[in-house]
């Protein structure tokens, strides 16, 4: 029987310049989660005679982090697989838990946002790396609310983060109760963790929470956003951009941390 995979934080690289940013980020998360390092390259299967090329770029990337940082345990995937079909097979075959993008990339990732089972990590190529202890996190009336308050905690609990929580502002009753719902669910996850944490009520229903969300995380000086994406999509939102996909470039040089509700999603391993 072979022996289990360690949980990975998955950096999506270009082999590119913009890749430094990336792999610095993915650095920060396995170190506060104390997860492998794991650097990917997808190539189209035209190229697969690069392969070895390929390999030895993502190891030479490991170099600097090995005699820098020899405590993390590191390693390089080379893949040649459908967009779609990629964070499903880094997840189930691979442990990975978070991957890690680059934001202006959203729209080429578009098919394998809407097919993953673990959250991405969206973040601009020429940002700072992110310190991760100010998180906002908009709630509102849908019951997947919970994947992303889960994955909230995590912040809270292995890099002691702040949380701030912006409910959606709902004006029918059942649309109420479910926003007070979720907003009491996430608020006793926090207290069992004893995470700091502020609620406020937002003046947006659930059909905008997000994008008032963000407003307040950026005037706030907030370093990580958490959203929960689309819970339908239809082929004219791969046409017009799915309202993610404008957080995230909206977002600017803020993290953005994408949960899917259209799946189960994996949890991290303590």
């Amino acid at each position: 029987m072979s022996e289990k995979q360690e949980q990975k934080i998955v950096v999506f690289t270009q082999l590119e310049n913009d890749d430094k940013s990336l792999i610095l980020n993915g650095i920060k998360l396995a170190t506060m989660f104390r997860k492998e390092l794991c650097l990917m390259y997808n190539y189209p299967k035209k190229e697969k005679d690069k392969h070895a090329n390929f390999k030895a770029g993502l190891q030479n990337y490991l170099e600097p982090i090995k005699k820098e940082l020899p405590g993390i345990k590191t390693s390089v995937l080379v893949l040649s697989k459908k967009m779609a079909e990629l964070p499903q097979t880094l997840a189930d075959d691979y442990e990975g838990i978070i991957l890690v993008a680059s934001a202006d990339r959203f729209k080429a990732l578009s098919k394998a946002v809407s097919e993953t089972p673990v959250p991405f990590l969206f973040v601009k190529p020429d940002a700072a790396v992110s310190d991760f202890n100010k998180v906002v996190l908009p709630v509102d009336l849908r019951n997947e609310t919970s994947d992303s308050a889960v994955w909230s905690s995590y912040f809270g609990r292995f890099n002691n983060a702040g949380m701030v929580v912006v409910a959606a502002n709902e004006k029918g009753k059942d649309e109420q109760r479910r926003v007070k719902k979720n907003v009491a669910l996430t608020k006793k996850l926090f207290q069992k963790f004893d995470i700091s944490h502020k609620i406020y009520k937002g003046q947006k229903s659930s059909w905008r929470n997000a994008f008032e969300a963000l407003e307040f995380a950026q005037s706030s000086g907030s370093n990580l956003f958490i959203v929960l994406g689309s819970s339908a999509v239809t082929p004219l939102d791969y046409v017009i951009g799915l309202p993610e996909r404008k957080l995230v470039k909206m977002a600017d040089e803020m993290p953005v941390l994408y949960i899917n509700p259209r799946r189960d999603n994996y949890v991290l391993c303590d």
